[in-house]
């Protein structure tokens, strides 16, 4: 039979049923769903209407996410699926649709944060790395560009407190299996504090 996408079958608004004149069209056609899973990665092409091509990602591992208060982006590996608002079964089966709620590696964002600002995010303060800190060599004017722009970094505790852990929370933007690509961003403020309930309630459940 395949997928139809025609409204022919449906009744009328006002309860009656339709007689069916014609049968089914190529343009009416649509096709199965991807879901697109949390592995290595593996597209698939598939020619739309037009000889447009489409990108299926049947398995996903990384994309690019932005942190968007610090105008910086990132290709950094996908951990696990954490929350998603149409079902559970999407989270227990790891699949990656638009608007999943995801963690992410934060390292390649922490390595930028040191490199940027000269400030080190996300470690637990030991002498021995201190001292490692210390011994690195940077020139003047480096040193002194970073201290500029540290002046007006601030970092907020919900992001500083993720990357103790290494992993962040970030929310996919893209359609996997339109694009056949992951990317996302880094979620902040207000979002991220209404993702964190709603994880909360999920663990009390």
């Amino acid at each position: 039979m395949g997928i139809s996408r025609d409204s022919r079958h449906k009744h009328r608004h006002t309860g009656g049923r339709r007689n069916i004149h014609q049968k089914k069209r190529k343009f009416e056609m649509g096709r199965p769903a991807a879901l697109c899973k949390l592995g290595h990665k593996r597209v698939r092409s598939v020619r739309g209407r037009g000889g447009n091509m489409k990108y299926r990602a049947l398995r996903a591992d990384a994309g690019n996410f932005a942190w968007g208060t610090e105008h910086v982006a990132k290709k950094v590996r996908i951990l696990d699926v954490v929350y998603n608002a149409t079902s559970n079964e999407l989270v227990r089966t790891k699949t990656l649709t638009k608007n999943t709620i995801v963690q992410i590696d934060a390292h390649p964002f922490m390595q930028w944060y040191k490199k940027h600002y000269g400030i080190e995010v996300g470690k637990k303060k030991k002498g021995a790395h201190g001292e490692e800190d210390a011994e690195e060599k940077k020139s003047f004017k480096v040193v002194s560009k970073q201290k500029a722009r540290a002046t007006g970094a601030k970092l907020d505790t919900t992001i500083e407190d993720q990357f103790q852990t290494g992993r962040l929370l970030a929310c996919i933007a893209s359609r996997p299996g339109q694009s056949g690509r992951c990317d996302g961003y880094v979620l902040e403020g207000e979002e991220l504090a209404f993702y964190k309930r709603k994880l909360e309630k999920k663990k009390k459940a």
